[in-house]
C-alpha cells in the first residue's frame, strides 16, 4: 500500500529489526511448544498415579483398612517440601500436591460408590403432572415453579402485572410472556397464582373467574386463612416453604424446591381430583406436600417463621436505639447479633402484609413470648441460680430436638468443629475439597465474621465422632486451626 512501518503502526525500535522480531517470535513459540508437552507428560503422569491410588485402596478394602492414612500423607508431603530444589516456593508445594493428593481421592472415591442393595427399587423418576401451566406473578417462587415444572417437559405461560419483572422471567428461559391474565390461563391444567400475601385473594378470586371449568388453581401465599373463604372446588391453597429475602426472576432456581415441605390447606369445597393434582403438581417439582387446615398452619408458621422475623426486627431497633449517640453496640457487635439479625429489615412490603395477615396468631405468640420474658426477668432480678440455668438447660434440650429433625441424626452423633479461617478468597474451597476428598459430609455449616484482620470462623456440624475426629485431623495437617 506504501505505507511506512510507522504508519503501519509498527513500533520504531522494530524497524530494521526484522530478523530480531521472528527470533523473539521462534523462541516463544519453542517455550509454548515445551510446556505443551509439559503438560502431556503430567497428565500422564497423574493418570498413573490415579491408577496407582486405586490399587492401593484395594489392599487397603480387603483387609478392611482406612484407606485414606493422613500421617503417611503428611510424611509424603513433608519429604517433597525437603527434596524440592526449586524454584517452586515451599507454599507452593504445600498448595499443589494436597490438592492433587485429594483430586485423586475423590476420582477413586467417585468410583467407589456403594451399588444399590440387591432386589432395591431404582429411585423414582419424577413424573410430569400437567402439560400447561399457566404462573401468574412471575417473581422468585412463580419464576422458580415455572423452570422447576421446566426440567419434566412442562410449559408454562406467564403473566405479571409489572412487565419489567415478566421479561426478567421470559429471559430466563422460564415462561412464554403473555399480556393478560385470560390469556395466560387459556388451555391451562393448572394455574400458581405467585403474587404478594395482600394481593393473594383478589388475584386468586380474579384468576378462577377467567379461568375454564377444568383448570385448577392454587396459590403460594404464606398465610392461608384469607383464602379459605372461596368456595370453588377448582381452588386448592398451599405454600411452599421456600424462598429468599430477595426475590425477582433473577434470584429463581429450577431447584428452589427440592426437599422442600409444600404445605395444601385445601378447603371444605376443594375437589379431590383438584388436590390430587395439586400434590402430583408439588411431587413433581421435587417437594413434599404435607396436608393440613387453614388454621393450622398459620399457627404454626406464626411461631416458626413469623415471629423470628418480628424479633429480629425488634432486637435490632434496640440496638440501633442504644447506638443512637455512642456506636459501640454495633461497633464492637459480635458474631450473636449479627445472626440473631440476620432476618431484619426483609422486605419491608411483603413482610407488612404477612404480620397483617396473621396478626392474631404473631400477636398470640409475642404475648406467649413476654410471659417468658418477664419469668427471665424476675429470676434475674431475684438472682436465682438454679431457675436461668434451668431456662438455659430446656433451651439446649430443646435445640437438639429441633436439629434432630433438621439433620435426621440423634442429637449426640452430631459434632461441631470450630475452624478459623482468614479473609482470603479460596479458602472455604479448600477445606471442602480436604473433607469431600475424604468422603466426610456436611451436614451444615456456618461462617461467622470477626474482622478483616482476624478473618473468621467457620463452624462445621459432622455427623459421627469418628467422622469429627478424622476431620480434626486433616484440617490440622493443613495449617488450619481446627478445635
Amino acid at each position: 500500500m506504501g505505507l511506512s512501518a510507522g504508519a503501519a503502526g509498527e513500533p520504531a525500535a522494530g524497524r530494521g529489526g526484522g530478523g530480531g522480531a521472528a527470533r523473539d517470535m521462534s523462541e516463544l513459540e519453542e517455550l509454548r511448544n515445551e510446556i505443551s508437552e509439559l503438560d502431556r507428560r503430567l497428565l500422564e503422569l497423574l493418570n498413573r498415579r490415579l491408577e496407582l491410588v486405586a490399587a492401593v485402596r484395594d489392599h487397603k478394602d480387603a483387609a478392611g483398612e482406612r484407606w485414606i492414612d493422613p500421617d503417611r500423607e503428611a510424611e509424603l508431603l513433608q519429604a517433597l517440601v525437603a527434596t524440592n530444589p526449586g524454584p517452586l516456593s515451599e507454599r507452593g508445594v504445600r498448595s499443589i500436591f494436597p490438592a492433587i493428593l485429594d483430586v485423586l481421592k475423590q476420582e477413586v472415591a467417585a468410583d467407589r460408590r456403594a451399588p444399590a442393595a440387591p432386589g432395591a427399587a431404582p429411585a423414582p423418576e419424577r413424573q410430569r403432572a400437567v402439560e400447561r401451566l399457566a404462573i401468574v406473578g412471575t417473581g422468585l417462587v412463580g419464576t422458580s415453579v415455572a423452570l422447576a415444572a421446566g426440567r419434566n417437559g412442562t410449559r408454562s405461560r406467564g403473566f405479571d402485572a409489572d412487565r419489567g419483572v415478566l421479561a426478567g422471567a421470559a429471559a430466563r428461559g422460564a415462561v412464554e410472556p403473555v399480556s393478560s391474565l385470560a390469556e395466560a390461563v387459556a388451555d391451562a391444567d393448572l394455574v400458581v397464582v405467585a403474587v404478594p400475601v395482600g394481593a393473594a385473594p383478589a388475584v386468586v378470586r380474579e384468576t378462577l373467574d377467567a379461568a375454564g371449568a377444568n383448570v385448577v388453581v392454587t396459590d403460594v401465599a404464606s398465610t392461608k386463612r384469607p383464602l379459605a373463604s372461596l368456595v370453588d372446588p377448582r381452588f386448592v391453597p398451599g405454600h411452599p416453604v421456600a424462598g429468599g429475602a430477595t426475590g425477582g426472576p433473577a434470584r429463581a432456581a429450577a431447584d428452589l424446591f427440592d426437599a422442600a415441605t409444600w404445605f395444601l390447606t385445601p378447603t371444605d369445597s376443594s375437589s379431590a381430583e383438584s388436590v390430587e393434582l395439586v400434590e402430583r403438581f408439588v411431587a413433581s417439582l421435587g417437594a413434599r406436600a404435607v396436608r393440613t387446615d387453614a388454621a393450622a398452619h398459620d399457627r404454626l408458621l406464626a411461631l416458626t417463621s413469623h415471629l423470628p422475623h418480628a424479633l429480629a426486627n425488634l432486637l435490632m431497633l434496640r440496638v440501633a436505639e442504644a447506638a443512637a449517640e455512642d456506636d459501640a453496640p454495633l461497633a464492637f457487635a459480635g458474631a450473636s447479633l449479627r445472626e440473631m439479625t440476620r432476618l431484619a429489615g426483609a422486605n419491608a412490603a411483603v413482610w407488612s402484609d404477612i404480620f397483617l395477615g396473621n396478626a392474631d396468631e404473631i400477636a398470640a405468640a409475642l404475648s406467649g413470648l413476654r410471659a417468658s420474658l418477664d419469668d427471665l426477668e424476675q429470676a434475674l432480678q431475684a438472682g436465682d441460680r438454679e431457675r436461668v440455668e434451668a431456662t438455659v438447660a430446656t433451651a439446649a434440650a430443646a435445640r437438639e430436638r429441633l436439629e434432630s429433625f433438621a439433620y435426621r441424626t440423634e442429637p449426640g452423633q452430631l459434632n461441631r468443629i470450630r475452624v478459623r479461617v482468614p479473609d482470603q478468597p479460596g479458602v472455604l474451597a479448600r477445606i471442602t475439597q480436604i473433607l469431600g476428598a475424604a468422603q466426610i459430609n456436611l451436614e451444615d455449616f456456618e461462617l461467622r465474621h470477626v474482622s478483616p484482620e482476624y478473618g473468621g470462623v467457620l463452624v462445621i456440624l459432622v455427623a459421627g465422632a469418628d467422622n469429627a475426629a478424622r476431620a480434626r485431623e486433616l484440617l490440622r495437617r493443613e495449617g488450619f486451626a481446627a478445635a
